[in-house]
């Protein structure tokens, strides 16, 4: 195979003015990585009001059953919207750093 065969695309293959050609492909861009902070949610303050929900900018927040459950934290960039957002403060912003896996 001749190495201009092995080259990636240039920029000529890019779609008129950046344009996402093929719907709901964010689902496979895992971009949690770039997170610095984790939205921590303390479910014995939220009321549910979905507030953060409503806000988050990256669809993250995973609510079932009319409550607030978690965050899809592949997708999640820890913007902290939600925290700002929230009316009683059940969400806490922790450095990433910090943070032991559960």
């Amino acid at each position: 195979m001749a190495k201009k065969d092995q080259q990636k695309p240039g920029w000529k293959s890019i779609p008129e003015g950046g344009l996402i050609i093929e719907p709901g492909n964010a689902d496979d861009y895992k971009t949690g990585g770039w997170r610095t902070y984790r939205p921590m949610i303390d479910q014995e303050i939220c009321i549910n009001c979905h507030i953060c929900w409503i806000y988050c900018p990256d669809s993250s927040i995973i609510s079932k059953d009319e409550e607030i459950k978690g965050y899809d934290y592949d997708h999640c960039k820890g913007c902290g919207i939600c925290a700002n957002e929230c009316p009683v403060d059940a969400i806490t912003m922790l450095e990433e750093g910090n943070l032991s896996e559960k």
